[in-house]
């Protein structure tokens, strides 16, 4: 017998990965800003996904609760928290100089009940913060956490737009980023130069990913350079693939000419081959 559970899928940043939680109840409509409980303490998120009842296997338990539909009250302090963690900032990056730091600050954030607060960082390597935790913590008399972030998550942190002139993929509604390989920009045909293929980030564009998929299966479906086909015009070798349009290029051997055919042509042409020969 399957277990069902009730969830709230909860959003804590714009574009970032969906959370589950226990609606403990209440009734959340989509959108609504909740206070729920998360492992690092308290914090303010927007319910992305109404309250649904999904599988054991689809979840982590225990899962923790909602504990509240959010106040005008504790948007304010969310609010206020944004403020200060700018000014908290400001301070850590003058610390940081202080300190002589191989490390580039890229942005603070208080939980919801202030009783951390957050650093990103990025650095070539392993960066030994300890006399500056020891400060920022005899300043802000709080808990303090430095966390070291990839190039990607700090793109996804401080947005821009990408070479196609529209705003950052992974700081809009990517959820969580994918591998990306060379050889999706390959099979696509895409020039190789990494200016051309490269995002803000430095790394390989998100979006190679989107369309790999039916890229893959194309390819499947088409013959292999240089696999000799049958074709209206006669038997020839294949030279070259259009996956986007689906065409083949195929060299005659009689006319020795390069003729572009259809998957589908080529297809039929196996199909009357094969029954003349029967």
């Amino acid at each position: 017998m399957v277990t069902l559970y009730d969830i709230v899928g909860v959003r804590f940043k714009k574009a970032g990965k969906v959370y589950y939680f226990d609606p403990n109840g209440l009734d959340i409509p989509k959108n609504e800003f909740v206070i729920v409980e998360t492992a690092r303490g308290v914090e303010l998120g927007k319910a992305v996904i109404e309250k649904r009842q999904v599988e054991e296997n689809d979840i982590v338990l225990p899962l923790k609760r909602v504990i509240r539909i959010a106040t005008s009250e504790d948007k304010d302090m969310v609010k206020e928290n944004s403020q200060q963690a700018k000014e908290a900032l400001s301070l850590c990056e003058k610390k940081v100089v202080e300190h002589d730091l191989p490390m580039k600050l890229v942005d603070a954030e208080y939980t919801f009940d202030r009783n951390k607060i957050v650093f990103y960082f990025t650095a070539d390597g392993r960066v030994d913060f300890r006399e500056l935790v020891k400060d920022l913590a005899a300043i802000f008399r709080t808990r303090i956490e430095l966390r070291q972030i990839g190039v990607r998550d700090e793109a996804k942190m401080l947005g821009g737009i990408g070479p196609c002139g529209r705003m950052l993929c992974c700081s809009t509604f990517l959820g969580d980023f994918e591998p990306v390989s060379i050889k999706m920009a390959k099979d696509q045909k895409l020039s190789l130069n990494p200016t051309k293929i490269s995002g803000l980030c430095g790394r390989l564009m998100c979006c190679l990913k989107y369309e790999n998929d039916q890229y893959e299966e194309a390819k499947l479906e088409m013959p292999d350079v240089g696999h000799v086909v049958e074709t209206p015009n006669g038997k020839g070798k294949v030279v070259g693939l259009n996956i986007l349009e689906r065409l083949i290029l195929v060299e005659l051997e009689e006319v020795q000419r390069v003729t572009e055919f259809t998957l589908e042509e080529l297809v039929q042409e196996e199909i009357v081959s094969l029954q003349t020969r029967d």
